[in-house]
């Protein structure tokens, strides 16, 4: 995520949709990835991105930097992708997205690579399934988005314990799928 400017944001907060197109190019790959990684489906990360956006221009006003631009978007995209897989049905859970990408690609070595890449992807995707969402946001957050702990606890609104005990709960299930294969 490319940094936000104060000056920019202010401008944003005041009305100015140019600005506030600035933060939304410069955020929203970040927040989508944020978004899948804890819905763990393209689709409603793709609604959830969007009401991440809604709320931050609705919210820009109230942003009183007293965290950095990137926790508060962090926050609003981990609050509103968590209320989103609670409100999905069970039946929902633990399913696979399938990956066109993986029948796109040739036989050559790039696409070997975009191969080899996909079905990464498709393995990390699975793995994060098997959590539930409060795990799987405070790995997301952790193990690919590189946050400290004290970051995630601001992030997720809850104490920095809660996430020491979310993340050995995830990594011990994670351990577990994976030995299972």
């Amino acid at each position: 995520m490319s940094d936000v400017s104060n000056e920019l944001i202010i401008s944003a907060a005041q009305g100015d949709m140019d600005a506030f197109e600035e933060i939304y190019k410069a955020t929203s790959a970040f927040v989508y990835n944020v978004a899948f990684r804890i819905i763990n489906n393209r689709n409603d990360a793709d609604e959830v991105a969007q009401d991440v956006f809604i709320r931050a221009f609705n919210n820009l006003k109230g942003f009183g930097f007293r965290s950095s631009f990137k926790t508060w978007i962090y926050r609003i995209t981990a609050n509103t992708a968590l209320n989103f897989c609670k409100k999905r049905s069970r039946s929902d859970q633990g399913k696979v997205e399938y990956d066109p990408i993986v029948h796109d690609v040739s036989a050559s070595d790039d696409g070997r690579q975009e191969l080899d890449k996909a079905e990464a992807r498709h393995n990390v995707t699975a793995l994060l399934g098997v959590l539930d969402p409060d795990q799987r946001a405070c790995i997301v957050l952790r193990e690919i988005e590189g946050l400290d702990y004290k970051s995630i606890a601001d992030t997720l609104n809850i104490n920095i314990n809660t996430v020491r005990s979310r993340l050995k709960r995830a990594r011990e299930k994670l351990l577990r799928t994976v030995r299972k294969g």
